[in-house]
C-alpha cells in the first residue's frame, strides 16, 4: 500500500489548496477543487493563463477530478484570479471541497440522475456550514449517478443513484430518497468530525477510525431516523438491510451496489440516451499544457474532468451518417463547415495533442510528478515513460504506472504494471 494511504497519522492534514499552497522542489503548488469535475470555458481560460502567466505552463489533473497548477510566482495574485472566476466560493472550506461525480451525469445507457445538479447543491451546503471547514483536505465525497463508476473509489461517503449510502467504500444498509442525499451526506460528514478523538491519532479518513463505517452509520441512523431508511423515490433500491454490527460492516453486495471494477482511462465517442455524443479525450500523462487548455476553452462549452485524468465534453451532435467527416462516411476529409459538431471537436482535439483513439498507447499510462518537481523522486519518471509509451504500437494490455520512488503517488486501483525508480533503475512490480 503506498505510504500516502497509511493510517494512525500524527501530523496535521497538509493536503494543498489554492490559499494553502505546497512548496514543491520545483516552487509553489496550488491545487483547485472542482465539485464533480465541472469547469466552464471561462473558467478554463482563467486557469490556462494563471498556467501560463504564473506557473510553469501545465495544469496537471488530480484523480479527484481537481487541477494543480505548479512553479506559482506569485500564490497571492493566483488566488485573487481564480476566486473572481468563481473557482473559490468559500476560503475557509476550499481545502474540502472534495467530490466526484459520474462524468455522464446521468446521460449514459445506466445513468439514473443527474449528479452534477447534486454535486452543485452538495458543494453549496458543504460551504454553508462552517464547522465542515474543519474537515481533512483527504475526506471525500462521491455521487455515482447509477454507472457505478465512481462508486469503486473509496469515497468517504457516496451517494450512489439506486439509493445506497456508502461510507468508505461499505455498504452501510441505509437507504436514501435522492432529495434527501445532500443532506444526509453532510450529516454524515458532521458525524465524521463528531468520531474525531482529539487524544488519538489524526483521522483524514473515515477507514482511518476504528470501525469507522459501521460507527458514523450508527450515528445517522440514531440521529435522522425520518431521513434514513425511508422509503426510496427510485424503483431500483431494495428494502434496508439489517443494521451492521460495530465490528464487521457489510461489503457492497451485488443486489444493491455491485462490485465497481478499477477503470482505465478510455478515448472516443460515448452514446447518450438521448441520441447525442459525448466525447472522452485521454490527456497524457493527466498534464495539459496551457495552448491545450486554451483549445478547450475556445470550444465554449462546459467541460467535464474525470479521476482518470481524462476530460469529457457532453451534448454533442453526432453528425448525419454519411456526411463528410462522420463515422462511415467515404470522404472523412470534409471541411469544417461540412463536419458535424463531434467531428469537428474531435479534431480540434487531437490537433491540440489530446488523444481521441481508445486504441492510443497512451491509455492506461500514468506517473507520478517525479523529477524535477518532487525532491524525493529519484527519477524524470514523466520523461521516461514519454520514450517508451513512443516505442508502444497500441495501448499496453495492463494499465502502467511510473512511480519515482516507494511512495508510488498517484497509483491507480485495480491490477497495474508498476516501474519504480531507484537507485539502481527501474524496479518492476505487478499487483
Amino acid at each position: 500500500m503506498p505510504v500516502g494511504e497509511s493510517s494512525g497519522r500524527t501530523r496535521p492534514d497538509a493536503c494543498p489548496g489554492a490559499l494553502q499552497v505546497h512548496e514543491a522542489a520545483d516552487g509553489p503548488l496550488a491545487r483547485v477543487r472542482l465539485p464533480g469535475g465541472a469547469v466552464s470555458a471561462a473558467q478554463l481560460r482563467v486557469l490556462a493563463g494563471c498556467a501560463a502567466e504564473l506557473g510553469a505552463g501545465v495544469i496537471e489533473l488530480t484523480s479527484r477530478a481537481n487541477v494543480q497548477v505548479r512553479g506559482l510566482r506569485s500564490p497571492e495574485v493566483f488566488a485573487g484570479r481564480i476566486a473572481a472566476a468563481g473557482l473559490l466560493p468559500s476560503p475557509a472550506h476550499e481545502r474540502v471541497r472534495n467530490i466526484l461525480a459520474s462524468p455522464l451525469s446521468g446521460r449514459g445507457p445506466d445513468g439514473l440522475l443527474d449528479v452534477q445538479a447534486m454535486a452543485d447543491a452538495l458543494d453549496r451546503a458543504l460551504c454553508a456550514r462552517p464547522r465542515l471547514a474543519a474537515l481533512p483536505g483527504r475526506f471525500l465525497f462521491a455521487l455515482d449517478d447509477g454507472t457505478r463508476d465512481v462508486a469503486g473509489l473509496g469515497a468517504d461517503v457516496t451517494y450512489v443513484a439506486t439509493g445506497r449510502l456508502l461510507l468508505a467504500g461499505a455498504d452501510t444498509g441505509l437507504t436514501v430518497a435522492p432529495d434527501a442525499a445532500v443532506p444526509l451526506m453532510i450529516d454524515a460528514a458532521e458525524a465524521f468530525l463528531d468520531e474525531l478523538s482529539p487524544d488519538g491519532p489524526r483521522a483524514w479518513r473515515i477507514r482511518d477510525l476504528p470501525d469507522g463505517p459501521a460507527a458514523i452509520a450508527t450515528r445517522l441512523r440514531d440521529g435522522r431516523p425520518a431521513r434514513t431508511n425511508a422509503p426510496n423515490a427510485l424503483d431500483a433500491p431494495k428494502a434496508p438491510q439489517a443494521p451492521h454490527t460495530a465490528d464487521a460492516p457489510q461489503a457492497a453486495d451485488a443486489a444493491n451496489v455491485p462490485p465497481s471494477p478499477a477503470r482505465r482511462p478510455s478515448a472516443g465517442r460515448i452514446a447518450q440516451r438521448d441520441g447525442r455524443v459525448a466525447i472522452e479525450a485521454l490527456v497524457p500523462l493527466g498534464r495539459l499544457t496551457s495552448a491545450q487548455a486554451r483549445a478547450l476553452a475556445d470550444l465554449g462549452r462546459p467541460v467535464r474532468l474525470t479521476p482518470w485524468r481524462t476530460v469529457v465534453l457532453p451534448d454533442l451532435s453526432p453528425g448525419s451518417p454519411g456526411s463528410p467527416g462522420s463515422p462511415g462516411s467515404p470522404d472523412s476529409s470534409g471541411s469544417p463547415k461540412s463536419l458535424g459538431e463531434a467531428d469537428r471537436i474531435e479534431r480540434t482535439l487531437a490537433a491540440a495533442g489530446l488523444v481521441t483513439d481508445p486504441d492510443s498507447p497512451w491509455a492506461g499510462v500514468t506517473a507520478c510528478t517525479g523529477r524535477p518537481g518532487c525532491a524525493k523522486a529519484l527519477a524524470d519518471v514523466r520523461a521516461d515513460a514519454r520514450q517508451w509509451v513512443r516505442s508502444l504500437g497500441r495501448a499496453p494490455a495492463t494499465p502502467v504506472h511510473w512511480a519515482g520512488c516507494e511512495r508510488r503517488c498517484g497509483l491507480p486501483r485495480g491490477p497495474v504494471r508498476q516501474l519504480i525508480a531507484t537507485i539502481n533503475g527501474y524496479e518492476e512490480r505487478q499487483e
